[in-house]
């Protein structure tokens, strides 16, 4: 396959940031990073590493090979040193509005005119966004899901004036990667599978927020439906994204619809608070490294 693009930058190597960094070297892309926290990308990929160890799996991307894709990786201290020569820059900052249009006004203007400069949001259509580039025509999301751990899909959509062959390239360079293209043909909030994993989320959510079921029985009842034992269900997923991260998409929803049955629970907001984020902090829903749902006994029948 040819390669639509040569050199690709990141910005914002969080837990998605990261991995999209990883699967662009192992497709053979030069690869750059920027992250205002320096040591975050080493930092996350030790993270990463130790709970996919823990789930005694082999990741998308074999551990063997990922000496060898860190090293391709280039990670500098500017932004402008980042995204020079880059022909697509994918932000993958936090799941805030504000943010995100400062980020791309600052990419807008450091970028290659002819570059295309993606976003990995979990939930906002670069409609929202792509004014603040001064280039909407070669804007697009590129949302891609936990990719090391099997899901390796992302979902493509354009936005208000994104040129169709800016679409193609978005394409072409997902499959490139080894990864499914989910084509978004017009714009839709959620985008493809984000919005039924959204739906499963408001609901788990609500049941366990209310107290009706005990958020493990959820878990334990999905990993028997999938037949995916060895995983981990909706809440055990939560904790890998961050649970602040999920509640910033939720109230994306939220603030979108002003439908109160749209707004996170306090609960979640309260964990958030205390700082249970999920894997990153070591506690959220489960405690880590040793999460209950990988012990033996999790979905044992005996008392």
């Amino acid at each position: 396959m040819t390669k639509p693009f040569k050199k690709i930058a990141v910005v914002g190597t969080g837990t998605l940031g990261a991995q999209i960094a990883m699967l662009a070297s192992n497709a053979g892309y030069d690869v750059t990073i920027f992250d205002r926290q320096t040591g975050a990308f080493d930092a996350m990929m030790k993270k990463l590493h130790s709970e996919l160890t823990a789930k005694q799996g082999e990741p998308f991307i074999p551990f063997d090979q990922w000496p060898a894709c860190r090293q391709q990786i280039k990670e500098v201290e500017k932004l402008d040193e980042a995204v020079k020569d880059a022909d697509l820059v994918i932000e993958a900052v936090p799941e805030n509005l504000e943010l995100k249009r400062d980020v791309f006004r600052q990419l807008g203007q450091l970028m290659s005119p002819d570059a295309i400069l993606a976003t990995n949001s979990s939930s906002i259509p670069v409609s929202h966004i792509e004014k603040s580039s001064a280039r909407p025509e070669r804007c697009l999301n590129l949302h891609f899901y936990m990719a090391l751990y099997g899901m390796n899909m992302a979902d493509v959509m354009g936005g208000s004036r994104t040129l169709p062959e800016v679409v193609d390239k978005g394409i072409r360079w997902v499959r490139s990667l080894g990864c499914i293209p989910l084509t978004v043909k017009k714009e839709l909030l959620g985008f493809c599978f984000n919005r039924v994993w959204r739906a499963i989320k408001r609901e788990v959510l609500y049941m366990w927020a209310n107290d009706f079921v005990d958020f493990r029985d959820i878990d334990r009842a999905w990993m028997k439906f999938t037949g995916r034992e060895d995983r981990y269900g909706p809440f055990g997923l939560m904790d890998s994204v961050g649970l602040d991260v999920i509640y910033d998409i939720e109230m994306v929803y939220y603030r979108n619809s002003k439908d109160p049955k749209d707004q996170p629970p306090e609960a979640l907001k309260q964990k958030i608070d205390r700082g249970e984020l999920g894997v990153k902090t070591g506690k959220g829903f489960y405690s880590y490294p040793d999460p209950e749902y990988l012990r033996d006994d999790f979905l044992s029948t005996k008392d």
